[in-house]
């Protein structure tokens, strides 16, 4: 009879050991110096140091002349907008991104979850001189307000609590949703409206609506406008929510498309 047992997987330590330093310094907010980064990464400082020095070579690593502390490089950012499927969606989006904006008059973004941070891809930003603005390659936690409502919704709810449980639900600000099964419930107004809303639980004063877009094809992607409080009333909100739908009808098959 012959074996039926799975090969063994083949596994680069190295490659590991330098994907848990980038994930590590990714993910922590402070400045993390080598031997930090060596606890942490349950390292010998000299093995830290050696995979560093190679990061930091390749420009996946940069490090504070001041403080010597390790922050994520530009090779790392570059790597990911050069992608083709990216830049081709990125360009495509743009026009649509421009109408949903002079529709409704709030700043709209276009990003993709990339492990525990949101990235943005494109933006248009408001005409308005009180505005909020943030250039492509700017990325937001995973949990932040609509956004991560949006991304956690589409998902089942044993997906999201694992995400909840390893993440944490943060305190932004005074209105963060930090109970579990609170935020389980608003994940169920979401899959019933199509939509996410933040009141002013990531930011003080300010409002937004995001829309999963989904994405066969890699990364989960979705669509957010962000406005202040003053010139997003609940009424208007709610317009502008259905605009974000209709328009996310329309990238869908944008996104659906590209490839």
């Amino acid at each position: 009879m012959q074996s039926t047992s799975c090969p063994k997987k083949y596994r680069a330590p190295a490659v590991s050991k330098a994907f848990n330093l980038l994930e590590i310094i990714a993910r922590t907010p402070e400045e993390l110096s080598l031997s930090e980064l060596a606890r942490r990464g349950n390292l010998s400082k000299s093995s830290a140091h050696g995979i560093a020095q190679t990061l930091l070579e390749l420009g996946m690593l940069v490090q504070s002349p001041d403080s010597q502390a390790f922050h994520l490089g530009p090779a790392i950012f570059e790597l990911a907008f050069s992608n083709w499927n990216v830049f081709r969606l990125r360009e495509q989006a743009e026009p649509y991104l421009a109408a949903i904006r002079d529709q409704t008059q709030e700043t709209v973004f276009l990003g993709f979850q990339s492990s525990c941070r949101v990235v943005i891809i494109a933006a248009a930003e408001s005409m308005n001189a009180l505005k909020i603005a943030s250039p492509s390659g700017t990325s937001i936690p995973l949990l932040a307000g609509a956004v991560g409502k949006a991304l956690l919704a589409s998902r089942s709810d044993e997906e999201a609590l694992m995400l909840v449980g390893k993440q944490g639900l943060r305190k932004f600000t005074s209105r963060s949703i930090t109970e579990t099964d609170a935020y389980l419930a608003e994940l169920k107004k979401v899959r019933q409206n199509g939509y996410a809303l933040d009141d002013e639980e990531y930011l003080p004063g300010i409002r937004a609506v995001a829309v999963a877009l989904g994405n066969k094809r890699g990364l989960p992607l979705l669509l957010w406008l962000v406005g202040f409080c003053g010139s997003l009333s609940d009424e208007r909100l709610e317009l502008v929510a259905k605009t974000a739908l209709a328009a996310a009808a329309e990238l869908r098959l944008l996104v659906d498309s590209h490839g």
